[in-house]
């Protein structure tokens, strides 16, 4: 019988992987950025036309929300950059396909795998 488990993928932190995660969390935040400028234009043209309370509601809230996704990159950025190289970080989960018959032991441990990635190359499964 094959079931779907759950596989955690953690990258071993290098300096190509470091500025790798640099890069996409400057580029998250820049998005982010422009957005909040585009949604502060949208607003100020909205409240010339001196339309209703709700939507400048809106747009501030959209803006509030994208100001504390950029909060949070900022947070993550710091923590990324106090890490020592050699770490292992979680990137991301997936599903895969494992086969069980009757009589394997079923635990703990053959329902956690890890796959370990180091720079693009899988280094470890456990």
């Amino acid at each position: 019988m094959q079931i779907i488990q759950r596989v955690t993928v953690m990258q071993v932190l290098t300096e190509q992987s470091k500025k790798k995660l640099l890069d996409g969390f400057e580029d998250k935040k820049n998005t982010l950025e422009r957005e909040c400028n585009q949604l502060y234009f949208q607003l100020r043209k909205h409240e010339k036309e001196n339309l209703s309370q709700t939507i400048t509601a809106q747009f501030k809230k959209e803006i509030e929300k994208r100001q504390d996704k950029i909060k949070m990159i900022d947070f993550q950025l710091s923590q990324v950059n106090t890490l020592p190289l050699g770490s292992e970080i979680k990137e991301k989960e997936m599903d895969a396909i494992t086969t069980i018959s009757v009589g394997d032991s079923w635990n703990d441990e053959i329902l956690s795998k890890t796959i370990v990635v180091k720079n693009g190359t899988v280094i470890e499964i456990r």
